[in-house]
């Protein structure tokens, strides 16, 4: 109860995070149809650049030698979760609902889990790779729509691929951010990270622009679709999510990623067509299931090394 309340804040942070990549996934559905995926990804991180630049020009001159001794993990950041990570994104929705999209990305805990196990070195128990498997068994039934037939034939949704693309990068971030969040500054770093990531997106912009059949809409409704990734999906958010990170650890965080399928659902229902299919909530609640079982083994593991440490 102690370690609940003293870590309230974060538990806040990061289901506000979630709320707010919830509706990013919507409006980055709605927005498919103004803006071709990486300049909606290049819009939304110039947006927030701009939006940052009043408040994180001075603490960046102060910040920067920390920052430029360690340009190549900033790059990296950059790379997976400014660049990388939401143009994936933002691409799957061209071809998948947002609730698809939300369902699978919620597989991140246990990608983390598996990344940690190959970058960390750190074990996996027999119960974690039970979640996983489990999770996975979730995913091939979202993918093929609760279909043996669609499985069998391998027709599995083009957009739902690529959000596991996206996981990895974003599993990526999460596992370097964790790492690195005792050394390197949150805001300068996200400052730096969305001006890096302005620049790697600007040239594939111009190429994909000039691509027979691409256009940019712009009118009021994209305007405010801007305003929303540009302001609460890449400043709120992703400081609510690395704060709240840098509190209990990218593990425990990670169970918070099963919030924004909720959140995305909900509002997909309520602002767009979108309709809740049978296959995305038995699927769902299995990719959950396997997550919960992991983490709580993650959990007890802790509990148990504390204990063993103050013995």
């Amino acid at each position: 109860m102690r370690y609940i309340e003293k870590n309230r804040t974060a538990y806040f942070l990061l289901i506000l995070a979630n709320m707010v990549w919830g509706g990013n996934f919507v409006l980055g559905r709605v927005g498919a149809e103004f803006f071709p995926p990486i300049t909606f990804s290049l819009f939304r991180w110039t947006v927030a650049f701009l939006l940052l630049t009043p408040f994180m020009f001075r603490p960046f001159l102060y910040d920067f030698k920390v920052l430029w001794s360690h340009k190549w993990i900033v790059l990296l950041l950059s790379v997976t979760g400014i660049a990388g990570y939401n143009t994936i994104i933002y691409f799957s929705l061209h071809y998948t609902t947002s609730i698809n999209a939300s369902i699978v990305n919620s597989t991140t805990p246990l990608f983390i889990a598996v990344l940690s196990f190959l970058m960390l070195k750190e074990r996996l128990s027999f119960v974690q790779v039970t979640g996983i498997a489990l999770s996975v068994i979730g995913i091939v039934f979202i993918l093929s729509k609760g279909s043996m037939t669609t499985l069998a034939s391998f027709s599995f949704n083009t957009g739902d691929l690529f959000v596991l693309v996206a996981v990895i990068f974003w599993s990526i971030y999460s596992i370097i951010t964790k790492k690195y969040s005792t050394i390197l500054p949150p805001f300068t770093t996200l400052y730096t990270t969305s001006f890096i990531g302005v620049i790697i997106l600007f040239p594939l912009s111009l190429l994909e622009i000039r691509q027979p059949g691409v256009s940019v809409i712009f009118n009021p409704a994209s305007f405010l679709i801007l305003g929303y990734v540009g302001l609460f999906a890449s400043i709120v958010a992703f400081l609510s999510w690395n704060t709240g990170m840098a509190k209990i650890g990218a593990a425990k965080s990670g169970i918070f990623i099963n919030l924004l399928p909720v959140f995305a659902a909900l509002f997909a229902t309520v602002f767009t067509k979108e309709t809740l299919m049978w296959y995305q909530i038995t699927g769902g609640f299995i990719v959950i299931s396997g997550v919960i079982l992991s983490s709580k083994k993650s959990r007890t593991a802790n509990k148990g090394t504390k204990s063993k440490a103050s013995a």
